[in-house]
């Protein structure tokens, strides 16, 4: 429990020569905005994930199946945005592959547009009234999110890919003290899943209590906090920031 601990208070509140320095928590704030927006898309805009592409993949071949609850064209189409936000954010990746804070601040930076599209939309439109506003918020999403995932994947994190658990869960639980292991990175997995959590968990309440526009602006708010504190850190010349996957 104190290896637990002390991982989580590593993970929270990082020294300056730790190998990822303030990468995590910021990285945590964008798993919670993750949670928020997938929550967002399954729960208003029929039953599609933005940022879990497992998901989508899978709703496919329900669809194909002749599963009436799921679109096979909402699937196909946010799919679609998400590796085309990757490829944007592979690009931003190699002009920024020599230091991970710009990148971060850029990559966080450069999300924020698409999200805040969402939210205007969302605001002036019923986002569920009309496919055009469907989609569009789909699209503008799932663009984010791929972006953002291409970032994560170049930034090399442990642990903390804002979107994704099956690997985190399976290392939480192979790596523990009751299968043989040293349980390395214990805490920061648990608040990988913890943050996620949080994120579908208040994304869902506010979808549920009719307040999908407070959802987006949550999500936004996140991003704009983790742009800012990335920002500050764009003139460090520290090894964490040089630190290669």
């Amino acid at each position: 429990m104190r290896r637990l601990l002390n991982d989580v208070f590593r993970t929270l509140w990082p020294r300056g020569e730790e190998l990822h320095g303030p990468l995590p928590p910021l990285l945590l704030m964008l798993t919670v905005a993750s949670g928020l927006v997938d929550a967002v898309s399954y729960l208003a805009l029929g039953h599609v994930f933005v940022a879990n592409m497992t998901g989508n993949v899978i709703f496919l071949g329900f669809a194909l199946a002749g599963d009436d609850d799921l679109s096979a064209r909402a699937s196909l189409v946010a799919i679609a945005a998400f590796l085309l936000g990757a490829v944007a954010g592979g690009r931003l990746g190699a002009r920024f592959a020599g230091h991970r804070a710009r990148l971060l601040a850029a990559a966080a930076a450069v999300e924020t547009a698409p999200v805040a599209v969402t939210l205007v939309v969302a605001a002036v439109l019923d986002a569920t009234s009309t496919p055009g506003a469907r989609y569009t918020l789909i699209v503008s999403l799932a663009l984010a999110m791929g972006l953002q995932n291409a970032v994560v994947r170049r930034l090399g994190v442990p642990d903390l890919t804002t979107t994704v658990l099956t690997r985190t869960l399976a290392g939480l639980a192979a790596d523990s003290t009751p299968a043989g292991g040293g349980a390395p990175h214990s805490g920061r997995r648990v608040l990988s899943v913890a943050a996620l959590f949080i994120g579908a968990l208040l994304g869902a309440a506010l979808v549920l209590g009719d307040r999908l526009v407070a959802a987006l602006a949550l999500a936004l708010v996140l991003l704009a906090a983790a742009t800012a504190a990335a920002y500050r850190y764009r003139t460090v010349d520290a090894p964490w920031v040089r630190a290669k996957p």
